[in-house]
């Protein structure tokens, strides 16, 4: 009976202890790391800007014979606030032209800007509305004119990197009793522009 017990003892302690009977405890799985996926959301638009701009302008004084389309262009600065899915943004433009108005002596001589600019955030795209003040300078038979009106106008840009953009703008202008002139003109122009953001 000493015997007996006796290999039970070594024979205990000879086998390593199993919690939960003599079986071996199965491995724990190794749990690979989940690869975090970046989501690009496109350019931020933030920041001020500087460009120059090209394109075509059409006048229509509504029958008083001052009509009259040409090229024009200029330089515009500007500063925008991008908040995820929508753009704010205020600029100032300035457009140097020389479009003859079908009259002797008369012509479009320049039209100044500043616009308040509202866009959606398509990352490297932006689609905006924009409206503001124009003033613009004209000769007149042989007369310098200037007057204020209004415009409104669409337009998008798209980021060609996080400094260069190029896009395309229309606008359509008002400017009632030209310099009490009794004349109204409307002036449409649509450009292509190149802008560098700071």
């Amino acid at each position: 009976m000493k015997k007996y017990a006796l290999i039970a003892v070594a024979a205990s302690f000879g086998v390593p202890a199993f919690a939960g009977g003599l079986t071996e405890a199965a491995p724990e799985p190794v749990i690979a790391p989940v690869e975090q996926t970046v989501f690009n959301a496109g350019r931020d638009w933030s920041g001020a800007y500087v460009g120059a701009q090209l394109g075509y302008g059409d006048i229509d004084s509504n029958g008083a014979g001052l009509d009259g389309d040409d090229v024009l262009g200029g330089l515009h600065l500007g500063y925008r606030r991008d908040f995820g899915q929508f753009v704010g943004a205020v600029e100032l433009d300035h457009d140097f032209a020389n479009i003859d108005l079908d009259a002797p002596n008369s012509e479009l001589e320049s039209v100044t800007r500043l616009k308040l600019i509202a866009g959606a955030d398509l990352g490297q795209t932006l689609v905006y509305g924009t409206v503001g003040a124009a003033y613009a300078e004209a000769n007149v038979g042989g007369t310098s004119l200037n007057d204020t009106g209004y415009f409104i106008g669409v337009g998008a840009d798209y980021a060609l990197s996080d400094q260069w953009s190029v896009g395309g703008e229309y606008l359509y202008h008002q400017f009632d009793d030209f310099d009490n002139s009794g004349v109204d003109l409307d002036v449409q122009t649509l450009k292509a522009k190149v802008s560098f953001s700071f």
